[in-house]
């Protein structure tokens, strides 16, 4: 009856449009209530999920994105992905993938890289005879290339939902190649996309101006090689790197590139104060959550009932693949990780499956759940900076959930593109 009481209660607000953070608090209240524990219990909870050392990195990740999209970063890295991929078929869609690998390793964020690079990209591709639903529909999936490659902060929050006994610095590596191959099979699909609609090359610039747009964005690339380098070496914690790259991206824009003003400065505070505030209130109510999953024994009884179901880990895990693509379609990323670690983590590592593997798994599917509708966070921003509705960008975007697809199922089965690279730097 627990169970009906939590996620019933859950179900229910989720269902009336509460914002999530307070389903999850107030179905962890009434349980606690009904299991007639002190409620004190629920802010103990909620206090101890958010007082954690390591998410002192997320604020500072998320003020340093801020910065480089205000700064003119973003600009940048386009005119450099341009002048290196727009001369393939579909040339502004290889663009904008290409541009969501380097903006989304200084960003970390999704949906800041589907409004810096959909802001720039979609308005030239309309220019320049693309339909608008292939412009969208190419920024929003790209962009959950940021989520996969460092300085992702959802790795970080599954670090810390699976115990803290995972290291930060595995799991940005084991990103980076499995990202790659995301960009990859996106760039096949917007081949065949742009094939079968005709759409034009660029002109390619030639090696020269390459090399001039190269050394012009330098200072802002030398972000993605101080987090990862920092943090692979040794040298500083990621929550340290995240300071480093706060202060170097306020000296890049300030000093080196000159383009931050007072204005864009404050813009960039409120913004990276508002989005810390709601992760961490999901990850504090989502931490209750998981206490009482926990509590009700939830996770061991997952692990009996998928050995009841199969004893093969490649039915193990395409069921959990499944049930994480559902629950994507209607829940944001950030609770999810944090509600779903502790319940399929045990499940994998009973299979056999490595802890930093199955992170690589979850982040890619739950990302793959941003840009599915009902509740797609980052649809919905690349709907918004395209202008069209929602259903005319899912009509047409089923070649990108394939390739996304496509790359999810190689990561889950093929478990050395997320081991290989941090066994390698071990």
């Amino acid at each position: 009856m627990e169970l009906w009481v939590l996620f019933g209660t859950f179900a229910l607000l989720l269902a009336i449009g509460t914002p999530v953070a307070f389903c999850l608090g107030v179905a962890s209240f009434a349980t606690v209530l009904y299991l007639e524990l002190p409620p004190v219990v629920v802010f103990q909870r909620l206090n101890s999920g958010v007082s954690v050392f390591a998410l002192m990195a997320i604020p500072f990740f998320i003020f340093a994105g801020e910065l480089m999209v205000r700064g003119d970063i973003a600009r940048r890295l386009i005119a450099v992905a341009g002048a290196a991929v727009g001369h393939l078929r579909g040339g502004l869609g290889q663009v904008n993938i290409a541009s969501s690998v380097l903006f989304g390793g200084i960003s970390g964020s999704a949906a800041a890289d589907a409004s810096a690079i959909g802001g720039l990209m979609i308005p030239q591709m309309k220019e320049r005879g693309y339909d608008v639903d292939y412009g969208v529909n190419v920024t929003v999936v790209s962009s959950i290339i940021a989520l996969m490659i460092p300085p992702s902060h959802n790795m970080i929050i599954y670090s810390i939902s699976a115990g803290g006994r995972i290291s930060i610095a595995d799991l940005f590596t084991a990103g980076i190649l499995p990202g790659l191959l995301l960009a990859l099979s996106l760039s096949v699909a917007a081949w065949f996309v742009a094939k079968r609609r005709s759409y034009p090359t660029e002109p390619f610039p030639g090696w020269s101006m390459l090399g001039r747009l190269f050394i012009n964005a330098t200072p802002g690339l030398l972000l993605i090689a101080i987090i990862f380098g920092g943090v692979r070496s040794g040298v500083f914690t990621a929550s340290e790197s995240s300071c480093i790259a706060a202060v170097y991206a306020l000296l890049v824009t300030v000093i080196g590139y000159r383009t931050m003003r007072w204005g864009e400065f404050v813009g960039a505070v409120k913004a990276a104060v508002r989005t810390t505030a709601m992760v961490l209130l999901v990850i504090g109510c989502a931490a209750a959550f998981g206490w009482l999953l926990a509590f009700l024994k939830v996770p061991a009884a997952m692990i009996d009932v998928m050995q009841s179901v199969s004893d093969n880990p490649i039915v193990v895990l395409l069921l959990i693949n499944v049930i994480l693509l559902i629950l994507g379609t209607f829940m944001d990323m950030s609770p999810l990780i944090v509600i779903t670690t502790p319940i399929f983590l045990p499940v994998a590592a009973a299979f056999g499956v490595d802890p930093v593997h199955f992170g690589v798994i979850l982040i890619l599917n739950l990302g793959i759940g941003l840009c599915t509708p009902p509740v797609g966070a980052v649809l919905f921003v690349g709907c918004a900076v395209g202008k069209i509705s929602v259903w005319q960008a899912v009509r047409t975007i089923w070649p990108f959930y394939g390739a996304a697809f496509a790359t999810l199922m190689l990561v889950t089965y093929v478990p050395a593109l997320s081991l290989w690279l941090p066994a390698l730097f071990r």
